[in-house]
């Protein structure tokens, strides 16, 4: 069996068509890799602020200690979500890639594989959704930590000094 039966009448018409085709999933790609840069720089900034806590830490005692303590474990929690959510948006991008070449496979050898390429673009679609959903909860912990605490709303500055 010849795999490439036909490729030498392929037209440029036909080599348009199909790049057309894969134009949208290829836009989705760049997309995905606007995201990823967004996460690199969360894990960037997260992974940076843990490194200036460190010492912090270690020269600490008592309520601040565990104040410092807590901070970190927030940090790692951030950190391994945003890690979650890289993979599972990098796991997007590859099954879009594979998308695209099973759209050129398929012409190239006149085969159908139509039900292939919609099954790789739902499992594209469902990983970056999860992506999304858990760079969502990396926010809102973000957000909740760094609210100001409440014990620093009440302080009151002693006159008397």
């Amino acid at each position: 069996m010849q795999v490439f039966e036909s490729s030498p009448t392929f037209s440029v018409s036909t080599v348009a068509d199909i790049i057309r085709l894969a134009g949208a999933p290829v836009f989705l790609l760049s997309g995905i890799g606007a995201f990823l840069n967004v996460c690199a720089s969360r894990l960037s900034r997260i992974v940076d602020r843990s490194r200036e806590i460190e010492p912090l830490l270690l020269a600490s005692r008592g309520t601040e200690h565990d104040r410092w303590i807590a901070d970190l474990r927030i940090l790692d929690r951030r950190m391994s979500l945003v890690s979650w959510a890289t993979a599972f948006s990098v796991t997007s991008a590859v099954l879009i890639c594979l998308v695209v070449v099973l759209l050129f496979a398929a012409n190239l050898t006149h085969s159908h594989l139509g039900n292939a390429i919609a099954l790789l673009f739902i499992g594209s679609m469902l990983t970056i959704g999860v992506g999304f959903a858990i760079f969502l909860i990396e926010t809102t912990i973000a957000a909740r930590a760094v609210r100001v605490r409440s014990e620093l709303l009440k302080h009151k500055v002693d006159e008397s000094e």
